[in-house]
């Protein structure tokens, strides 16, 4: 009975796609600006010598670069205009955020409503193009530096180059801030998210491809590539159910006599997350421990450098290199620390648990045995807290299970980690937002039937 059900939903579901021209719309549009997206990353920086970078990329991929160009869908290994990719503006988003909660000015804006938002959206576009700025010439002075076997990466070296940089880069950064708003008005699902999202699934191929390579040159046996397509399902399944958890707090609002009327009296509920903080802190720290990795490779900086009486600065970074390398105890338990530190710390940033309770005592709402006020909010606290020790556990074994993979077996596991959040919160982000269209479109049928049928009466 209930597979006939679903059968009966499924085939609705399409009929109402079939008919939604609307929506048909939005995914095309959606599809079309990915896919200039994807073109651009393919258009290289002007003045680059793409041979000696690529060499010198190929010994810095496990750093802080590696990262990025995997946010970037390979565009820093191409270093193309969009090598920057949207991150400036997730750094700009990130750092409005955490200042709302510490400047009077901001948490005044944000509870203005819609024209509060505007404004606070005005000024995270400034700090891009500010983040964008800094980034790109720092990024120009880099590639400058870098000498290889096959010569200077920067062809000409000098202020044109570098301003030309900083126009590209910047450009190409406010073009995919432009690209990714147009997709939330005009397409399907978060624009700057799938932005995020179409960069990781474009390495897929290629890292599925290799993974088969390493199969057939008998690197890696075929019972454990089976293995490893078996601990993805599980791993993608996990993910899902600890995304989608989430504890409801019955909220219990008290009845009100207006005239010989009775009204109010209905009861709600109050969501909270596991996951409060989303996929910031495996990327927060996962930017901190591969940044003294990065500083050595543009440095030069190696053991033997450090050997042959370099400076002391130049012998720490190596000395934390070499024990904080992917794979090493050490890197995984500050792995784990820092993912766990960032969970809360963001959780507390994002949701203001006396904040809520205020609301609730405004519009006359309680949770039922709590009393409204400071007793609602210290339990918000004890609850929020609990479900964040349960979620940031869940995070750091999903963000180390690559890592132990890698330093037990040698193999790059592509199915775990803060690529395969990114990409599982994005496709139910956005497979929740065709619902929520289709089921708009559903109303809006019944609602035309409805009124041909009154004017019929």
């Amino acid at each position: 009975m209930a597979s006939a059900a679903e059968q009966l939903a499924a085939n609705m579901n399409f009929g109402a796609f079939s008919k939604a021209t609307e929506l048909k719309k939005r995914i095309w549009f959606t599809l079309g600006a990915l896919i200039v997206y994807r073109l651009g990353t393919y258009i290289p920086l002007p003045g680059i010598n793409s041979e000696a970078f690529a060499s010198f990329f190929a010994n810095q991929s496990g750093g802080i670069l590696g990262m990025f160009n995997m946010f970037a869908g390979g565009a820093v290994e191409r270093m193309s205009i969009f090598a920057l990719n949207i991150m400036p503006y997730i750094s700009a988003s990130i750092i409005i955020q955490l200042m709302t909660a510490v400047s009077p000015t901001l948490e005044t804006l944000k509870k203005e409503g819609e024209s509060g938002r505007k404004k606070i959206n005005q000024y995270t576009r400034y700090l891009t193009v500010i983040l964008a700025v800094v980034q790109s010439y720092g990024l120009a002075l880099g590639l400058e530096g870098m000498n290889q076997q096959g010569g200077a990466v920067v062809i000409d070296a000098g202020w044109f180059f570098r301003i030309s940089t900083v126009i590209t880069m910047v450009g190409g950064t406010m073009f995919l801030m432009w690209l990714g708003e147009q997709i939330t008005a005009r397409g399907v699902g978060n624009g700057i998210s799938l932005i995020i999202f179409a960069g990781i699934v474009a390495a897929l191929p290629g890292a599925f491809a290799q993974i088969l390579e390493l199969g057939r040159t008998g690197a890696m046996s075929t019972w454990f590539i089976i293995g490893l397509l078996i601990l993805a399902v599980i791993v993608i399944t996990g993910i899902v159910f600890f995304e989608r958890a989430q504890r409801r707090l019955i909220v219990q609002y008290p009845k009100r006599q207006v005239g010989n009327k009775m009204f109010g009296g209905e009861s709600s509920h109050l969501p909270l997350k596991l996951n409060t903080a989303g996929v910031i802190p495996p990327i927060f720290a996962s930017s901190l421990l591969l940044l003294p990795l990065t500083m050595v490779g543009f440095s030069g900086v190696g053991a033997a450098g450090a050997a042959d009486g370099g400076s002391w600065w130049s012998s720490a970074l190596e000395l934390i290199t070499r024990n904080v390398a992917h794979g090493t105890p050490l890197y995984m338990v500050l792995y784990a620390a820092l993912i766990i530190f960032f969970c809360f710390f963001y959780t507390a940033i994002v949701f203001n648990p006396t904040e809520t309770a205020d609301n609730l005592k405004k519009y006359g709402g309680f949770i039922p045995g709590i009393r409204p006020g400071k007793n609602t909010a210290d339990y918000l606290d004890f609850v929020l807290t609990r479900l964040t020790f349960v979620g940031a556990a869940y995070i750091t074994v999903v963000c180390l299970l690559p890592e132990l993979m890698m330093a037990e077996y040698g193999a790059a596991f592509y199915f775990g980690g803060t690529s395969l959040l990114i990409m599982v919160t994005v496709t139910m982000d956005t497979v929740a937002q065709v619902h929520s269209h289709l089921l708009a479109h559903q109303y809006e049928g019944l609602i035309k039937k409805a009124k041909l049928r009154g004017r019929r009466g």
